[in-house]
């Protein structure tokens, strides 16, 4: 019984020691998607794809409208209907319309676009908002 109740009490503090924070997680807000595809011009240079990385990093850090705050790069394609094409995406949530207006206007991502639109020749971005009322 011992070995069971130390063995629970290992787990759980591994589990919150090493999963989300309150302060680290961000909920997905289903009012307003924001789904961004960058191609970078030099998508082999470690050197872009870093200077890339830190500045969006570093823009979404200091976003005071993003919730959501998801950097992907496309996995190997496992079916044709997969479009791995893209070197990065962006996924980030908004309370509403006005908020992802906002994010679009603040200082933080003005900068990033200032950065790092150099590095990429293609940008593709899909909007959304909830089918729910």
């Amino acid at each position: 019984m011992k070995k069971l109740t130390t063995t629970i009490v290992f787990l759980m503090i591994a589990i919150t020691s090493y999963g989300q924070t309150t302060t680290e997680m961000r909920e997905f807000d289903p009012n307003f998607a924001h789904t961004v595809y960058f191609w970078l011009k030099n998508p082999d240079s470690q050197e872009d794809r870093k200077a890339f990385e830190t500045s969006l990093q570093k823009f979404l850090d200091n976003s005071a409208y993003a919730k959501t705050k998801f950097i992907g790069k496309p996995p190997k394609a496992s079916r044709d209907v997969v479009d791995g094409s893209f070197t990065y995406s962006l996924i980030v949530t908004f309370e509403s319309a006005e908020a992802q207006q906002n994010y679009q206007d603040e200082p933080p991502h003005k900068l990033f676009v200032e950065e790092s639109e150099k590095l990429w020749s293609k940008v593709i971005v899909y909007d959304s908002m909830t089918i729910q009322d």
